[in-house]
């Protein structure tokens, strides 16, 4: 049961990536960048991270440890939660639109979103892709799968710092007060 809802999660995810890719041609122009290489090691990190959850050969020895029972009933809760994060990354990425960019940029004509997904949370993106890895961590149920949400925690929360402070150059005292009123990746916490 566990492989079966394992395969449905790659699915999700596959669908998510291939998305993500022939949406990435649709963002507007990019008028600024801080896409030094700081901001490259959250993505280096969240490929890592990817690369740990979805190829068993980047799990051996102590990362194979099994540390969640295999019950097909917390497969599937996993599955659940992998399916929320998803759906609300892509709900993100849908309300950003065109705005949206792979790294620290800002668009051309670049709007600061604070409805739907963002009223939630200022980095709904990075928060539906930690829920949907830790998902698909509780699904695999080994060790490895719960470094890569730590990975994923450290990257998505870096490359969310970094984007504030450009954020706050580009948009000032707007950005400052959404700063005050929506959380940065996990509702009314942080």
């Amino acid at each position: 049961m566990a492989s079966a809802a394992f395969r449905i999660a790659e699915g999700l995810w596959l669908v998510v990536f291939v998305l993500w890719g022939v949406l990435w041609f649709t963002s507007k122009r990019t008028v600024a960048s801080r896409s030094d290489p700081r901001a490259r090691i959250a993505l280096w990190g969240a490929t890592l991270a990817w690369l740990i959850l979805f190829n068993r050969g980047f799990r051996p020895g102590v990362l194979s440890k099994r540390i969640v029972p295999m019950d097909p009933a917390i497969a599937y809760i996993g599955l659940a939660l992998t399916a929320a994060g998803l759906g609300f990354a892509v709900w993100a990425r849908f309300v950003i639109g065109r705005n949206w960019g792979s790294m620290i940029t800002v668009q051309q004509d670049h709007q600061l979103m604070r409805t739907g997904p963002y009223a939630i949370v200022r980095h709904p993106i990075y928060s539906g892709l930690i829920l949907a890895t830790l998902g698909t961590a509780i699904i695999i149920g080994e060790l490895g799968g719960f470094v890569s949400v730590a990975l994923m925690l450290i990257s998505w929360g870096y490359k969310s710092r970094l984007e504030e402070s450009f954020m706050i150059e580009q948009f000032g005292a707007e950005y400052e007060e959404y700063r005050r009123k929506v959380k940065g990746l996990i509702p009314g916490i942080w």
